[in-house]
Protein backbone atom coordinates (compact mmCIF):
# COMPACT_ATOMS: atom_id res chain seq x y z
CA UNK A 1 0.00 0.00 0.00
CA UNK A 2 2.76 1.98 0.12
CA UNK A 3 2.69 3.47 -3.75
CA UNK A 4 -0.37 4.41 -3.54
CA UNK A 5 0.00 6.56 -0.09
CA UNK A 6 3.28 8.18 -2.04
CA UNK A 7 1.27 8.64 -5.19
CA UNK A 8 -2.33 10.16 -3.43
CA UNK A 9 -5.78 9.37 -4.38
CA UNK A 10 -6.19 12.33 -6.83
CA UNK A 11 -3.02 10.06 -8.68
CA UNK A 12 -4.41 6.97 -8.34
CA UNK A 13 -7.42 7.35 -9.92
CA UNK A 14 -6.30 9.82 -12.72
CA UNK A 15 -4.10 6.58 -13.64
CA UNK A 16 -6.69 4.23 -13.43
CA UNK A 17 -9.36 6.61 -15.29
CA UNK A 18 -6.03 6.95 -18.24
CA UNK A 19 -6.07 3.11 -18.18
CA UNK A 20 -9.86 3.01 -18.87
CA UNK A 21 -9.61 6.08 -22.05
CA UNK A 22 -12.08 7.86 -19.70
CA UNK A 23 -11.89 11.90 -19.46
CA UNK A 24 -12.96 13.27 -16.08
CA UNK A 25 -16.48 13.85 -17.73
CA UNK A 26 -16.73 10.26 -19.02
CA UNK A 27 -16.05 9.11 -15.07
CA UNK A 28 -18.12 11.37 -13.62
CA UNK A 29 -21.21 11.02 -15.17
CA UNK A 30 -20.55 7.22 -15.45
CA UNK A 31 -19.80 7.23 -11.55
CA UNK A 32 -23.03 9.91 -10.84
CA UNK A 33 -20.54 12.77 -9.17
CA UNK A 34 -19.48 15.68 -10.37
CA UNK A 35 -17.02 16.47 -12.69
CA UNK A 36 -16.36 19.87 -10.37
CA UNK A 37 -15.49 17.61 -7.10
CA UNK A 38 -13.72 14.81 -9.28
CA UNK A 39 -11.16 17.49 -10.59
CA UNK A 40 -10.51 18.92 -7.13
CA UNK A 41 -10.25 15.30 -6.16
CA UNK A 42 -7.51 14.45 -8.66
CA UNK A 43 -6.13 17.79 -8.11
CA UNK A 44 -5.67 17.28 -4.06
CA UNK A 45 -7.79 20.26 -3.45
CA UNK A 46 -10.90 18.09 -1.88
CA UNK A 47 -10.75 14.70 -0.32
CA UNK A 48 -13.12 12.29 -1.55
CA UNK A 49 -15.54 10.59 0.53
CA UNK A 50 -15.24 6.44 1.15
CA UNK A 51 -18.39 6.72 -0.84
CA UNK A 52 -17.22 8.75 -3.72
CA UNK A 53 -14.36 6.34 -4.24
CA UNK A 54 -16.05 3.10 -3.96
CA UNK A 55 -18.65 4.75 -6.85
CA UNK A 56 -15.62 6.02 -8.52
CA UNK A 57 -13.83 2.34 -8.89
CA UNK A 58 -17.30 0.62 -9.41
CA UNK A 59 -17.01 3.07 -12.89
CA UNK A 60 -13.46 2.14 -13.06
CA UNK A 61 -14.11 -1.65 -12.51
CA UNK A 62 -11.13 -1.62 -10.42
CA UNK A 63 -9.74 -4.84 -8.89
CA UNK A 64 -10.47 -4.99 -5.32
CA UNK A 65 -7.35 -5.30 -4.32
CA UNK A 66 -6.72 -2.37 -5.97
CA UNK A 67 -9.54 -0.79 -4.56
CA UNK A 68 -8.18 -0.80 -0.99
CA UNK A 69 -5.33 0.69 -2.26
CA UNK A 70 -7.09 3.43 -3.44
CA UNK A 71 -9.11 3.80 -0.01
CA UNK A 72 -5.53 3.46 1.85
CA UNK A 73 -4.28 6.22 -0.46
CA UNK A 74 -8.26 8.79 0.09
CA UNK A 75 -7.35 8.29 3.89
CA UNK A 76 -9.78 5.49 4.65
CA UNK A 77 -9.59 1.77 5.66
CA UNK A 78 -9.59 -0.91 3.31
CA UNK A 79 -12.94 -2.51 3.04
CA UNK A 80 -12.20 -5.96 1.34
CA UNK A 81 -10.41 -8.65 3.11
CA UNK A 82 -7.09 -9.90 1.57
CA UNK A 83 -6.79 -13.61 3.31
CA UNK A 84 -4.28 -16.05 2.76
CA UNK A 85 -4.89 -19.54 0.92
CA UNK A 86 -4.93 -21.01 4.01
CA UNK A 87 -7.42 -18.87 5.69
CA UNK A 88 -10.32 -20.55 7.26
CA UNK A 89 -12.91 -18.28 5.80
CA UNK A 90 -11.98 -19.53 2.15
CA UNK A 91 -11.90 -23.57 3.36
CA UNK A 92 -15.50 -23.73 1.65
CA UNK A 93 -14.61 -22.17 -1.75
CA UNK A 94 -11.15 -24.21 -1.62
CA UNK A 95 -12.84 -27.84 -1.00
CA UNK A 96 -15.16 -26.38 -4.02
CA UNK A 97 -12.66 -26.02 -6.03
CA UNK A 98 -10.40 -29.12 -4.97
CA UNK A 99 -13.90 -30.94 -6.03
CA UNK A 100 -14.05 -28.85 -9.29
CA UNK A 101 -9.91 -30.94 -9.72
CA UNK A 102 -11.20 -34.27 -8.90
CA UNK A 103 -14.42 -34.31 -11.23
CA UNK A 104 -12.13 -33.15 -14.17
CA UNK A 105 -10.09 -36.67 -14.19
CA UNK A 106 -8.68 -37.62 -16.13
CA UNK A 107 -7.47 -34.34 -17.83
CA UNK A 108 -5.16 -31.47 -16.35
CA UNK A 109 -6.74 -29.28 -13.86
CA UNK A 110 -4.68 -25.98 -12.33
CA UNK A 111 -5.36 -23.68 -9.78
CA UNK A 112 -3.35 -20.20 -10.35
CA UNK A 113 -2.89 -16.77 -8.10
CA UNK A 114 -3.31 -13.84 -10.52
CA UNK A 115 0.29 -13.97 -11.26
CA UNK A 116 -0.03 -17.82 -12.75
CA UNK A 117 1.87 -19.10 -9.81
CA UNK A 118 0.32 -22.79 -9.56
CA UNK A 119 -1.81 -22.61 -5.89
CA UNK A 120 -3.02 -26.80 -6.41
CA UNK A 121 -3.56 -29.07 -9.23
CA UNK A 122 -5.24 -32.44 -9.69
CA UNK A 123 -3.55 -35.96 -10.11
CA UNK A 124 -3.89 -35.52 -13.86
CA UNK A 125 -2.10 -32.68 -14.30
CA UNK A 126 0.86 -33.68 -12.29
CA UNK A 127 1.18 -36.90 -14.42
CA UNK A 128 1.13 -35.22 -17.85
CA UNK A 129 3.39 -32.40 -17.38
CA UNK A 130 5.82 -34.99 -15.02
CA UNK A 131 5.89 -36.90 -18.90
CA UNK A 132 7.42 -33.66 -19.87
CA UNK A 133 9.85 -32.53 -17.34
CA UNK A 134 11.06 -33.29 -13.99
CA UNK A 135 8.51 -31.13 -11.70
CA UNK A 136 10.11 -31.38 -8.66
CA UNK A 137 13.22 -29.94 -10.27
CA UNK A 138 11.05 -27.05 -11.15
CA UNK A 139 11.68 -23.48 -8.60
CA UNK A 140 8.52 -22.77 -5.71
CA UNK A 141 6.07 -21.44 -6.15
CA UNK A 142 5.88 -23.00 -9.84
CA UNK A 143 4.70 -20.34 -12.71
CA UNK A 144 2.72 -21.82 -15.37
CA UNK A 145 4.01 -19.62 -17.90
CA UNK A 146 7.78 -19.78 -17.02
CA UNK A 147 7.30 -23.45 -17.03
CA UNK A 148 5.95 -23.07 -20.52
CA UNK A 149 8.20 -20.62 -21.93
CA UNK A 150 11.90 -22.01 -20.26
CA UNK A 151 13.82 -23.60 -22.59
CA UNK A 152 14.35 -26.37 -20.00
CA UNK A 153 10.46 -26.69 -19.27
CA UNK A 154 8.11 -27.54 -21.21
CA UNK A 155 9.11 -24.73 -24.52
CA UNK A 156 10.70 -27.85 -26.34
CA UNK A 157 7.73 -30.06 -26.18
CA UNK A 158 5.34 -26.96 -27.83
CA UNK A 159 4.12 -26.73 -31.39
CA UNK A 160 4.02 -24.24 -32.98
CA UNK A 161 6.01 -22.09 -30.63
CA UNK A 162 5.81 -18.33 -32.14
CA UNK A 163 2.26 -18.27 -32.84
CA UNK A 164 1.94 -20.47 -28.66
CA UNK A 165 4.10 -17.66 -27.62
CA UNK A 166 2.19 -14.92 -28.22
CA UNK A 167 -1.04 -17.10 -27.99
CA UNK A 168 0.03 -17.00 -24.32
CA UNK A 169 1.71 -13.59 -23.96
CA UNK A 170 -2.13 -12.02 -25.45
CA UNK A 171 -3.63 -14.12 -23.01
CA UNK A 172 -1.79 -12.20 -19.71
CA UNK A 173 -2.96 -8.65 -21.24
CA UNK A 174 -6.22 -10.20 -21.73
CA UNK A 175 -6.92 -11.79 -18.30
CA UNK A 176 -5.11 -9.60 -16.11
CA UNK A 177 -7.50 -9.50 -13.48
CA UNK A 178 -9.12 -5.87 -14.09
CA UNK A 179 -7.87 -6.12 -17.38
CA UNK A 180 -4.94 -3.85 -15.50
CA UNK A 181 -1.16 -4.95 -16.10
CA UNK A 182 0.61 -3.85 -12.67
CA UNK A 183 4.25 -3.89 -11.66
CA UNK A 184 4.32 -7.91 -10.84
CA UNK A 185 2.80 -8.34 -13.97
CA UNK A 186 4.96 -6.34 -16.00
CA UNK A 187 8.20 -7.73 -14.25
CA UNK A 188 6.72 -11.38 -15.24
CA UNK A 189 5.97 -10.52 -18.68
CA UNK A 190 9.63 -8.68 -19.15
CA UNK A 191 10.58 -12.10 -17.68
CA UNK A 192 9.05 -14.39 -20.44
CA UNK A 193 10.05 -11.64 -23.27
CA UNK A 194 13.81 -12.19 -22.15
CA UNK A 195 13.80 -15.91 -23.05
CA UNK A 196 14.73 -17.07 -26.38
CA UNK A 197 12.91 -17.02 -29.36
CA UNK A 198 10.19 -15.14 -28.14
CA UNK A 199 8.23 -12.78 -30.46
CA UNK A 200 8.52 -9.23 -29.51
CA UNK A 201 5.84 -7.49 -32.09
CA UNK A 202 2.91 -8.14 -29.74
CA UNK A 203 0.44 -8.78 -31.98
CA UNK A 204 -2.68 -10.70 -31.21
CA UNK A 205 -2.31 -14.72 -32.80
CA UNK A 206 -4.22 -15.18 -35.71
CA UNK A 207 -7.75 -17.26 -35.01
CA UNK A 208 -7.69 -21.20 -35.70
CA UNK A 209 -9.40 -22.17 -38.82
CA UNK A 210 -11.51 -24.93 -37.85
CA UNK A 211 -11.72 -25.06 -33.61
CA UNK A 212 -13.62 -21.71 -32.30
CA UNK A 213 -10.65 -21.94 -29.76
CA UNK A 214 -6.76 -21.55 -29.55
CA UNK A 215 -5.24 -24.90 -28.92
CA UNK A 216 -2.18 -25.69 -27.42
CA UNK A 217 -0.02 -28.19 -29.20
CA UNK A 218 2.55 -30.90 -27.50
CA UNK A 219 4.58 -32.90 -29.05
CA UNK A 220 5.69 -36.25 -27.30
CA UNK A 221 7.13 -39.54 -28.88
CA UNK A 222 6.20 -38.36 -32.55
CA UNK A 223 2.62 -37.68 -31.75
CA UNK A 224 0.89 -33.94 -31.80
CA UNK A 225 -1.53 -33.88 -28.94
CA UNK A 226 -4.25 -30.77 -29.27
CA UNK A 227 -5.65 -29.52 -26.41
CA UNK A 228 -7.81 -26.46 -25.36
CA UNK A 229 -8.65 -24.78 -21.60
CA UNK A 230 -11.09 -23.01 -20.22
CA UNK A 231 -11.27 -20.74 -17.66
CA UNK A 232 -13.18 -20.67 -14.37
CA UNK A 233 -13.23 -17.38 -12.10
CA UNK A 234 -15.18 -16.68 -8.64
CA UNK A 235 -18.87 -14.53 -9.81
CA UNK A 236 -19.46 -11.80 -7.36
CA UNK A 237 -16.20 -12.10 -5.28
CA UNK A 238 -15.67 -10.32 -2.27
CA UNK A 239 -12.38 -10.72 -1.26
CA UNK A 240 -9.32 -10.00 -3.15
CA UNK A 241 -7.85 -13.79 -3.21
CA UNK A 242 -10.83 -15.00 -4.23
CA UNK A 243 -11.22 -12.42 -7.18
CA UNK A 244 -7.75 -13.26 -8.56
CA UNK A 245 -8.10 -16.88 -8.42
CA UNK A 246 -8.65 -18.83 -11.72
CA UNK A 247 -8.99 -22.43 -11.86
CA UNK A 248 -7.46 -23.62 -15.99
CA UNK A 249 -9.01 -27.39 -17.13
CA UNK A 250 -7.58 -28.72 -20.10
CA UNK A 251 -9.44 -30.34 -23.06
CA UNK A 252 -8.83 -32.66 -25.85
CA UNK A 253 -9.22 -30.81 -29.06
CA UNK A 254 -10.04 -33.60 -30.96
CA UNK A 255 -10.69 -37.57 -31.28
CA UNK A 256 -6.88 -38.47 -31.64
CA UNK A 257 -5.72 -36.61 -28.73
CA UNK A 258 -8.70 -37.89 -26.71
CA UNK A 259 -7.91 -41.47 -27.51
CA UNK A 260 -3.68 -41.11 -27.02
CA UNK A 261 -4.75 -38.98 -23.34
CA UNK A 262 -6.50 -41.97 -22.10
CA UNK A 263 -4.13 -44.20 -23.19
CA UNK A 264 -0.85 -43.17 -21.69
CA UNK A 265 -1.88 -40.39 -19.11
CA UNK A 266 -5.35 -41.33 -17.46
CA UNK A 267 -3.99 -43.47 -14.58
CA UNK A 268 -5.57 -43.25 -11.48
CA UNK A 269 -7.35 -40.56 -10.48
Amino acid sequence: MSEAKRLGVGEVLRQWRQRRGHSQLDLALEAGVSQRHLSFVESGRSRASRQMLHLLADALDIPLRDRNLLLVAGGHAPAYPERSWDDPALAGLLTAVRRMLAQHEPYPAIVMDRYWNVVMTNAAASRFFGRFVDLGARPQPRNLLHLMFDPAGMRPFLGDWPRTAAMLLARVHREAVGRAIDDQTGRLVAALRAYPDVPTDGREPPEDDTLPVLPLTFLLEGQRLRYFSLLTTVGSPIDALAQEMRVECLFPADAETEVYHLAHFAGTA
